[in-house]
């Protein structure tokens, strides 16, 4: 059995759910274009990699994207509830380096989840900072509940707080290089090929 996993949160695509905060300035139908061009990034990021790929959906199973590809849904009340619950359920299959990433970072590419998957064969936890001081990677070799418990979701402290905690823990971790998300237009300007999406 392939020990190493990669988990991909997805949001389903509807109307007025997807990249809210892009939305208010680009309007919903832009911000579906903006989101289906990042699935279609990360979807072409874990074509090709060693890892088994697993595809977490907000709601319901959608079979037209990453097809031949292990999907099922997200469980629980907030982000964290939702990381923990397929961190756990994916350690309890056998797994023993697991990699969870979002679905909104044009700059990812396979040679970060490769190289996060290796940081775990020495290292308990692995971030990838993102540029809003959260993160858009987290990878675990063994369960640690506490990181995902009582944090400051979407906020810009999110990432050093967690660290801290980490440390107080005696936890070993390491990070990977700070990418941009799109949650914003100005997170979007940095991307020209996806400002033409919205620019028609």
């Amino acid at each position: 059995m392939n020990k190493e996993l990669v988990i991909v949160f997805v949001k389903n695509i509807q109307l007025g759910k997807v990249k809210t905060r892009l939305a208010k300035t680009v309007g919903d139908d832009n911000a579906v274009k903006v989101y289906k061009a990042l699935l279609e990034i990360t979807e072409n990021v874990t074509k090709n990699i060693s890892a088994d790929v697993c595809i977490h959906f907000s709601e319901t199973l959608d079979e037209t994207i990453w097809k031949n590809t292990k999907k099922t849904i997200q469980h629980g009340e907030d982000l964290g509830a939702r990381m923990k619950n397929a961190f756990k359920t994916s350690f309890e299959k056998g797994y023993e380096r697991i990699v969870l990433i979002g679905s909104d970072l044009p700059s990812l590419t396979t040679a970060h989840l490769n190289t996060a998957l290796t940081k775990l064969k020495y290292n308990d936890i692995v971030f990838g900072p993102a540029e809003d001081g959260g993160y858009y990677l987290v990878g675990l070799s063994k369960m640690h509940d506490f990181i995902f418990e009582n944090k400051p979701w979407s906020e810009t402290h999110l990432l050093e707080t967690t660290l801290n905690e980490i440390k107080t823990k005696k936890a070993t971790y390491d990070v990977l290089e700070t990418l941009n998300d799109i949650d914003t237009i100005e997170d979007l300007n940095a991307f020209p090929q996806l400002m033409k999406l919205i620019s028609n």
